[in-house]
C-alpha cells in the first residue's frame, strides 16, 4: 500500500515475522530517532515476544527506503492486537502508553496511514494509547469505539524545580499534612537504589511478596498471582537494568522496610509501575505508599529528572501526590461491514 505522506510517498507493508529477534536492530534503529514511550521501546516490546506474540504481525511504513514506522501486532482470528497477545495471562504486564512506533514529529499521519489499511479488513485492539492515536485512528476510518479511559497523573518535576523545587508547597493542604505526619512517624528513614542485577532481582521477590501479603488481604489476588507476570519483570530487568531503565527503590526506617517501588526511567521521565508496602495494622497515620512516592519524588527532583508519572488510575493517592494529567484510551477499530461486536458496542454507548 502506498499513500503520500508528508515528506513524500510512503510504503505501508502488512506482513507476518518469522524470527521475532530480527526486529531488534531496526525497531532500535527507529526508536532513536522517535519520541517515544518506554511501552514502545525494544526494552519492552521485545521482552519475551516469541511467547507473547504466538501470530505475530508487523506492520512497517517506509519513506525513500528507510524505516518510518514499526508496529507489532499479534493476530488472534480477526482481531489484531497492538503490543499485546490478546490473552489475559500474557498481557497481565499491563501495557500503557501504547501506540505505533512512529520517527519523531510525525506521530499521527505515520499512525493513521499504518492503521487505515488494517482497520479496513480487521479488528484491531489499541490498549493504552494517547489521544492523538485516538484521533488517527478515528481519521483511519472504520468504526471506532472507545471502550475506556483513564486520567493518567504526573508531577511536573521541571516546573517544580523553575519555582524553587519545593514539592510539598504545591500539595493540598491535606496532602502536605499527611506526608508530612507518615514521613515523621518513619523518621528517619533511608532510600536505597538496587546497585546491581541481582540486587535488583532480590527486591523485586521482597517486593512482590509486600504487594501479594497487602492484595490477599484485602481478598483480591494481586497482580504478582499469575507467575507470568513475575517472570517476565525478571526478564524486562535483565534487558533494561543495565540501560538504567529499570529503577527498583526500597526506604527503610530502622532497618525495616516501608515499601518498594518498581520504576522505569526513560528520557528523563520516571514511570511509577508497580510497588510493595509495608503497612502498619492499625495506624491509620502511617502512608508507607506516600512517604515512599514523597521520598522518590524528592530523589528524581534531586537527579534533575522532568517527570514523575503515576501512570493509569484514578487512584486517590495518585490524585493527591500529582500536580497534571493526560489520559489513556483503550479503542477498538474495524469496518463496520465486519464488526458486529463494535456496532453491538458502539449502539450501546449511544442508546
Amino acid at each position: 500500500m502506498r499513500r503520500t505522506g508528508r515528506c513524500g510517498v510512503v510504503e505501508v507493508r502488512v506482513h507476518g515475522v518469522a524470527d521475532i529477534g530480527a526486529l531488534e536492530g531496526p525497531w532500535r534503529d527507529l526508536e532513536q530517532r522517535s519520541a517515544c514511550s518506554f511501552f514502545q521501546s525494544w526494552t519492552w516490546v521485545g521482552c519475551l515476544a516469541a511467547e507473547r506474540f504466538p501470530n505475530p504481525v508487523l506492520v512497517e511504513a517506509t519513506d525513500s527506503g528507510r524505516t518510518v514506522a514499526l508496529g507489532l501486532f499479534n493476530l488472534v482470528g480477526q482481531r489484531l492486537f497492538l503490543g499485546e497477545s490478546g490473552s489475559a495471562e500474557l498481557d497481565s504486564p499491563y501495557v500503557e502508553q501504547n501506540g505505533i512506533l512512529t520517527e519523531a514529529g510525525r506521530e499521527e499521519e505515520l499512525t493513521e496511514l499504518c492503521l487505515r489499511g488494517l482497520i479496513r479488513s480487521r479488528h484491531v485492539v489499541l490498549s493504552g494509547v494517547g489521544e492523538s492515536v485516538v484521533h488517527a485512528v478515528r481519521r483511519a476510518g472504520g468504526l471506532t469505539v472507545v471502550r475506556r479511559s483513564q486520567s493518567s497523573p504526573y508531577v511536573d518535576l521541571a516546573a517544580i524545580r523553575d519555582s524553587g523545587g519545593d514539592y510539598l508547597a504545591g500539595r493540598s493542604a491535606n496532602t502536605r499534612q499527611q506526608v508530612r505526619r507518615s514521613n515523621r512517624l518513619y523518621a528517619p528513614v533511608v532510600l536505597e537504589r538496587a546497585a546491581t542485577v541481582d540486587a535488583a532481582h532480590a527486591m523485586l521477590d521482597e517486593m512482590a511478596a509486600l504487594h501479594q501479603a497487602a492484595w490477599r488481604g484485602r481478598g483480591k489476588p494481586g497482580s504478582f498471582a499469575d507467575p507470568f507476570f513475575g517472570r517476565f519483570h525478571h526478564t524486562l530487568i535483565n534487558r533494561g537494568f543495565r540501560f538504567d531503565q529499570i529503577v527498583l527503590n526500597k526506604l527503610s526506617s530502622s532497618g525495616t522496610t516501608v515499601g518498594i517501588l518498581y520504576n522505569f526511567v526513560w528520557r528523563d521521565q520516571v514511570l511509577a509501575y508497580q510497588s510493595g508496602f509495608a503497612f502498619r495494622p492499625g495506624d491509620s497515620h502511617a502512608k508507607p505508599g506516600l512517604t515512599c512516592h514523597h521520598a522518590a519524588i524528592q530523589d528524581a527532583l534531586g537527579q534533575g529528572l522532568d517527570r514523575y508519572d503515576f501512570l493509569a488510575g484514578e487512584d486517590r493517592y495518585k490524585q493527591s501526590l500529582a500536580d497534571q494529567s493526560h489520559r489513556q484510551f483503550w479503542v477498538e477499530a474495524g469496518p463496520i461491514w465486519s464488526c458486529r461486536l463494535l456496532i453491538r458496542r458502539f449502539l450501546r454507548r449511544v442508546g
